[in-house]
């Protein structure tokens, strides 16, 4: 297979000239077609395709050209031609199993075998290049210092940063405001559970105190809310419950205006406190055990003679 840079750049060079060529030749331009279209000449169904025969030139002397071209003995380094067969596949000999294209044939309605035959050739090729390159001294790779100019500016890179960053903002802001939105139907259904949980405790407590005014009940569990205490006292309020007795309402009257029954003669003496001497003191009942002032004289009241003197002497 021969490949010539130069033959190719011609035959790119005279498309070029003879599409120029045909859209200078045109009939109409397109402004001529908008001014058409603006003042109503052009209606639909005036323009049809017409299929026009296919001319063939035969250009002898571009030929005859193109030929002399080829037979040109020029030096390598100004064709840059190489003619290759496709490169050894490595993997079917290290798997140990045969290639399609050892054989050398290739089905080309198969795509891939197809495409694996240029791969395989153009592979081949640039290890036959690339040490001729070097030879004649012809650069393959950029040096460390080497400046390439984009093909956009720096401005132009700075506006599409810009816009890419302010998206992923509107994006990033979308997300919490979805976030925001979730949380408040979450707090929402939250709040509305814990108002219907209140309204049932607070009915519950109601009912509760209902029954405890009327009587019916001596249980005072609803005072204690959702709050537990601790395992001590809830032991303990659970055995003063257990225990048969007078509930709280009941001690607290008791305590206050006594347990009720007669209250008058509490003091008087019984046969058993009659008979009971065992607290009396012979000295303290004659006066003889009492307290001494100084000089060991009894300190005793004056009597009524002299207190009647002492007001009248006042």
């Amino acid at each position: 297979m021969v490949i010539d840079c130069r033959t190719m750049e011609s035959a790119e060079e005279e498309a070029l000239l003879v599409q120029d060529s045909e859209e200078e030749n045109s009939e109409l331009s397109d402004d001529e077609l908008q001014e058409a279209f603006a003042k109503g000449l052009l209606k639909p169904g005036m323009n049809l395709l017409v299929d026009k025969p296919k001319k063939f030139a035969n250009n002898v002397e571009g030929l005859k050209q193109c030929l002399a071209d080829f037979r040109k003995d020029l030096p390598w380094v100004e064709r840059l031609s190489l003619t290759n067969l496709p490169a050894a596949d490595v993997l079917p000999q290290v798997e140990g199993t045969t290639s399609a294209l050892a054989g050398g044939e290739v089905d080309a309605d198969d795509d891939f075998q197809r495409e694996m035959c240029f791969y395989r050739q153009a592979q081949a090729t640039v290890l036959e290049a690339l040490p001729l390159l070097s030879k004649h001294g012809i650069a393959t790779k950029r040096p460390d210092d080497y400046f390439a100019e984009m093909a956009k500016s720096d401005q132009h890179m700075q506006k599409i940063r810009k816009k890419l960053i302010s998206k992923q903002m509107i994006l990033e802001r979308s997300e919490k405001a979805k976030k925001l939105r979730e949380q408040r139907k979450f707090g929402k259904k939250v709040q509305i559970e814990v108002i219907q949980k209140r309204q049932k405790e607070k009915k519950a407590m109601m009912s509760a105190v209902k029954k405890y005014q009327k009587g019916m009940t001596d249980k005072l569990e609803f005072l204690e809310g959702d709050q537990k205490m601790n395992n001590q006292s809830s032991q303990g309020s659970k055995k003063a419950v257990n225990k048969k007795g007078p509930n709280n309402k009941r001690k607290f009257k008791e305590q206050k205006f006594g347990f009720g029954g007669k209250k008058s003669g509490k003091k008087w003496n019984t046969k058993e406190s009659y008979n009971d001497v065992s607290s009396f003191r012979a000295r303290i009942a004659h006066g003889k055990g009492g307290k001494k002032g100084k000089g060991g004289k009894q300190n005793k009241r004056p009597g009524k003679s002299v207190r009647k003197k002492m007001k009248g002497r006042s």
